[in-house]
């Protein structure tokens, strides 16, 4: 029985592969013939991150797609670079960690409460610059990324306009498709639940249930955090042992050399490159859906 069980499970598992399979040949034959940078972008593995999006219907992953590559032919992100975003930096609002989490992901970090700008063009310039390159940092097997939102500082006077909190939920869930693996909100403010009951409105499914709420005092939620970050790594922001440290002319250094290596993997680099920056497998720990809490 047990083997006839086993059986059962590996032959479903194997026509669920053979299905999905097929659903991207056809999405491919959809799309029909690509050529540059769009090219380059839609590897076997980002179509399957738009068939995932769209719980693998094909009509609505390729609609998805169309829609993300008429975006980047305006936006244009991989065209940024950091002297063009640097003073949205100075601050260390948003920046890629120097440490990654348990599964290797590379770590961005949010402290809203930072907020040095006004214009909300050139905070999402900055934001999808961040993103690419954290994308463009990850390791052979991994696929997706990790936010770390720190709300010390944070008040509804410097808090993130709705418009454009709206935005880079827009640009996050339809334009980097299940490329959140989680997202941490690290102990916000009462004050942040009025903000929190607009906002979530805007968040789809598959991206609401990635947003984790950790409080200090709730260990659930300390220990749903300590699954995905060694707490040596992780900043005393965040509950950790490790100093946060953020220096602006170190980062950009780091910013100006990553804008070569993101020069020649758009420029130079043949598409079968583009494979071994970006797997064509699935990654990242499963997290059970749970209900967003708010500080007692």
């Amino acid at each position: 029985m047990f083997r006839r069980k086993t059986s059962s499970k590996t032959d479903q598992e194997s026509n669920e592969t053979a299905l999905r399979e097929a659903k991207l040949k056809e999405l491919k034959a959809l799309l029909g013939q690509l050529s540059g940078r769009s090219s380059l972008y839609c590897s076997d593995a980002c179509l399957k991150r738009y068939l995932e999006a769209r719980n693998w219907n094909v009509g609505k992953a390729k609609k998805m797609l169309e829609e993300t590559l008429k975006w980047r032919s305006t936006f244009k992100p991989e065209d940024i670079r950091w002297n063009e975003v640097s003073g949205e930096g100075v601050t260390g609002k948003v920046y890629k960690a120097g440490f990654h989490d348990r599964s290797g992901r590379t770590v961005l970090i949010l402290r809203p409460g930072l907020q040095n700008t006004k214009s909300l063009d050139n905070q999402m310039k900055h934001l999808v610059y961040l993103i690419e390159n954290a994308i463009l940092n990850l390791p052979e097997d991994q696929e997706q990324m990790s936010w770390l939102i720190d709300f010390t500082d944070w008040t509804l006077s410097t808090s993130v306009p709705i418009k454009s909190a709206r935005e880079t939920i827009n640009i996050l869930q339809n334009h980097y498709p299940e490329r959140l693996a989680v997202a941490f909100l690290y102990n916000p403010p009462r004050l942040f639940e009025a903000f929190w009951k607009i906002v979530k409105y805007f968040i789809d499914a598959k991206t609401f249930i990635k947003v984790k709420f950790v409080y200090p005092k709730n260990p659930e939620s300390v220990e749903l955090m300590s699954s995905f970050f060694d707490e040596k790594n992780l900043p005393t922001e965040f509950g950790g042992k490790a100093l946060l440290q953020y220096n602006y002319e170190e980062f950009s250094k780091q910013m100006n050399q990553d804008d070569v290596k993101t020069a020649n993997f758009w420029g130079l680099v043949q598409s079968n490159h583009h494979q071994q920056h970006v797997s064509s497998g699935f990654s990242g720990a499963e997290i059970a859906p749970e209900p967003i809490q708010t500080n007692p």
